[in-house]
């Protein structure tokens, strides 16, 4: 009778005992921490998109610094304010390559595939190196504002519109990750994960670049006009040297948003074609 009681009890208490899974908060943040420590043991994969940013930053004020007195719809604005988005959106294209390089080496060393044994959420998977890359980005972001305070930026909004400028450098670095981490997925390969990321290169100049929309004419208008981009240096260059505009606030949220969806689907993608590989 002892024994038969005993039995009986034996799966509840394995109930009892059984490990309870992670939230799926917790697990991405524990990747995104993970991606973010290996980042940063490789500067080389850091430093070369601040540079460049901050290069960009310079030139573009150096050379056109003085346009914004006699181009239409910029009298009485700061063409540093105009640019300084600009360096940020090359800082999150030449960067996204990060999210993706994460992800090949963990399936160079084969810790990817251990990964996958694991009752971790697929989208954890994903979203922790997208995270990092974007959390990398925004401290990127940060010196190049730092930088464009020392030239003489003056924001209209305040320290809080430069905060709202490093959100929607969090937005846009979350959603261009998921790019090279679907190229990374697919392809296993650094060299071709990192030929990826420039592959959105051009879209920084299919846009709104160097003057304000309704100044451009023909196919560059029209490629610019369904460039999400746009919306998003719209969004930036609006709160720096305007004010606070809640409509085209909400069409650089939008454009983040679609991006980043888009391109998690794609990244989602390559990580099922990975998985019918093996």
């Amino acid at each position: 009778m002892a024994s038969i009681t005993s039995t009986r009890r034996l799966p509840a208490q394995a109930e009892h005992h059984a490990p309870a899974r992670m939230p799926f908060v917790q697990q991405v943040t524990m990747m995104t921490w993970r991606s973010l420590v290996t980042n940063f043991r490789v500067p080389g994969v850091i430093l070369p998109p601040l540079i460049i940013s901050a290069f960009f930053l310079l030139i573009y004020e150096s050379t056109l610094g003085g346009a914004s007195g006699f181009l239409p719809g910029l009298r009485g604005q700061s063409y540093l304010g105009f640019i300084l988005p600009l360096s940020i959106v090359s800082a999150a294209l030449s960067g996204a390559g990060v999210a993706g390089q994460s992800i090949v080496r963990d399936i160079e060393n084969g810790y990817f595939d251990k990964l996958m044994l694991t009752p971790i959420s697929r989208g954890a998977l994903l979203l922790g190196p997208m995270v990092a890359g974007a959390v990398i980005l925004v401290l990127q972001t940060t010196v190049v504002i730092m930088v464009a305070l020392f030239m003489g930026l003056e924001p209209v909004t305040g320290l809080p519109g430069l905060l709202t400028v490093i959100g929607f450098a969090l937005l846009l670095g979350t959603a261009f990750a998921g790019w090279t981490v679907g190229i990374a997925l697919m392809s296993g390969n650094a060299a071709a994960t990192q030929g990826a990321s420039f592959l959105f290169f051009p879209l920084s100049f299919l846009t709104a670049t160097f003057v304000p929309l309704d100044l451009l004419s023909g196919w560059i208008k029209v490629a610019a006009t369904y460039n999400p981009i746009t919306y998003i240096l719209d969004a930036m260059r609006t709160t720096i040297n305007i004010g606070w505009n809640a409509e085209i606030m909400a069409g650089g949220v939008a454009a983040c948003l679609i991006m980043g969806l888009v391109l998690f689907a794609f990244a989602m993608h390559g990580l099922r074609v990975r998985t019918r590989r093996r």
